[in-house]
């Protein structure tokens, strides 16, 4: 269904199970809108509230099903390959935009910009639905879209206070970083802070300290690999910086509540009883 195509538009309550449990679609970057919809996560800042139109960035190799189900809105799916040829500054961007939280990343979208987006996305829904395709026109659009959320991300940075801002900061360094700096020191110095105040930000805002955080990454990553790599268990140890595969998998049994192994055979048990979702 996916394995040809580089963009994927479909209303979501017209998304086929096929779509869900196509391999190819961990190649994908979804992009969710949901119109005037309760959001499907615990909104985490002043300006939001819980109901309205959501949009939410979910880059490939995720973990996380979101529960969208019957909502109203539209899905966006694309390659990375759509992007290519591009300044490096506007695919970093994009990469930022998608991957900051790790799993997902949400905006909140108000009324005005809703317009300007739905006029670029009309465009690209019928350069999409033509029987011949126009590459350049769709990767030109597509490209306009992804501005706009840019610049919307832009703003709710602006209307964060600077402690979210320094929160902002330090999960980009560590999307960054997490393989190879695994201490909140590390963070701390680029952030221009002590390890302590930052550890103060990180519980207050997210209830975390800035070792949890990281180790909360690396569990991520290590669940990413064993649901879509074809990698063994002690490769992915080595990937992932662990030159110890025992270390490895007690670090793994300690914060995850089982071994790698265990959590492998889950995964292939919930796939095969649970038709339309992803492991989380």
């Amino acid at each position: 269904m996916l394995s040809d195509k580089v963009l994927y538009i479909r209303d979501l309550g017209n998304c086929p199970p096929a779509y869900l449990n196509d391999p190819a679609r961990r190649d994908f970057f979804e992009i969710v809108w949901l119109y005037n919809e309760d959001a499907l996560h615990e909104p985490q800042h002043d300006f939001q509230t819980l109901r309205g139109d959501w949009i939410y960035l979910i880059p490939p190799y995720r973990v996380h099903q979101l529960n969208k189900a019957g909502k109203n809105g539209v899905l966006i799916s694309f390659k990375q390959e759509l992007l290519e040829g591009d300044l490096k500054e506007f695919l970093l961007d994009v990469f930022r935009m998608f991957n900051i939280q790790g799993e997902f990343s949400c905006l909140q979208v108000n009324e005005e910009t809703s317009k300007g987006l739905a006029s670029v996305l009309q465009l690209l829904e019928e350069d999409y639905n033509k029987e011949s395709i126009n590459l350049i026109m769709i990767k030109a659009l597509l490209k306009v879209f992804l501005l706009k959320l840019i610049h919307l991300k832009e703003q709710h940075f602006t209307m964060h206070d600077i402690n979210e801002k320094r929160v902002y900061e330090f999960m980009l360094l560590l999307e960054n970083n997490y393989k190879e700096e695994r201490n909140a020191d590390f963070y701390a110095s680029e952030l221009g802070i002590s390890a302590k105040r930052l550890n103060q930000i990180l519980k207050e805002k997210l209830d975390k300290t800035g070792v949890q955080l990281i180790h909360d990454r690396l569990i991520l990553e290590a669940k990413r690999q064993i649901i879509h790599s074809e990698n063994t268990i002690k490769e992915i140890a080595y990937n992932l910086g662990f030159k110890d595969h025992s270390y490895f998998s007690r670090f793994f049994k300690l914060h995850a509540q089982q071994t790698p192994q265990e959590f492998q055979s889950d995964v292939k048990r919930h796939v095969i009883s649970h038709e339309n979702t992803l492991y989380n």
